[in-house]
């Protein structure tokens, strides 16, 4: 796979793609010539209504779909090139995944569901457990590493999902609607880590969202209207 993206290169870069899908005898278009670049170190929300496309640009992103046609290139890879084998390692090395509701594993604790994707990498288990404990230290959890999910609040929870995402140390981190589930408190909360993530740790993300409190946190945020890109903005900060 390519070497990680220095900064001021791009990360991804998303070429006249439409993605239609098949219903019975039907093709249903979702994405129609979308042109997205995005540096590294970045900050992208991505906002629109139900239906606009935006989760679907967000998995073609993270290699977890393909696109109908045009180039999904993404930390020097086509991802639409690219075997099912080949995908599933380069998201190992590449992208961390923060979803709305967690998809933590409710029999293992914090600390082996932060470990979990680290079991598909060459570490041994000493690296493993330094950078298990590292991530839990960034989200502020080191103290509840021997938790379960149960025990945890779903700020908490979403923590744990946060540090399982930046435990392989990835490029790009790509979060679908990361605040959804969550109070106003423990949502600001979550916001304020990822914006940490971007700022402190140079992480490049790509996040889904309804709020535009959450967008508001971006570098930039791009808006889609039934698959069609109707604006670009980007942030002052």
């Amino acid at each position: 796979m390519g070497d990680a993206v220095r900064s001021g290169e791009k990360v991804v870069s998303v070429q006249n793609v439409f993605k239609e899908f098949r219903r019975d005898q039907n093709s249903i278009p979702v994405l129609r010539g979308i042109n997205v670049e995005l540096d590294a170190c970045e900050y992208l929300a991505l906002m629109g209504p139900s239906g606009s496309g935006k989760t679907t640009l967000l998995n073609l992103i993270a290699g977890l779909d393909r696109p109908t046609s045009g180039n999904v290139i993404v930390c020097g890879q086509n991802l639409g090139q690219t075997s099912e084998g080949d995908l599933a390692r380069w998201r190992s090395r590449h992208i961390g995944f923060i979803f709305q509701l967690y998809n933590l594993i409710p029999v293992l604790t914090a600390y082996e569901n932060v470990e979990l994707p680290l079991t598909l990498t060459p570490l041994n288990r000493r690296e493993r457990d330094e950078h298990v404990k590292a991530a839990l230290q960034v989200v502020g959890l080191a103290d509840r590493m021997d938790h379960y999910p149960r025990q945890l609040s779903g700020g908490q929870e979403q923590r744990v999902s946060i540090a399982r995402a930046i435990a392989t140390d990835p490029t790009l981190i790509v979060a679908d609607e990361p605040t959804g589930d969550l109070d106003a408190k423990s949502a600001s909360e979550i916001l304020d880590l990822m914006q940490r993530l971007n700022t402190e740790f140079e992480k490049t993300i790509v996040m889904v969202t309804h709020d535009p409190a959450a967008a508001a946190r971006a570098r930039r945020t791009l808006h889609l209207e039934k698959g069609v890109l109707v604006n670009d903005v980007s942030s002052a900060r």
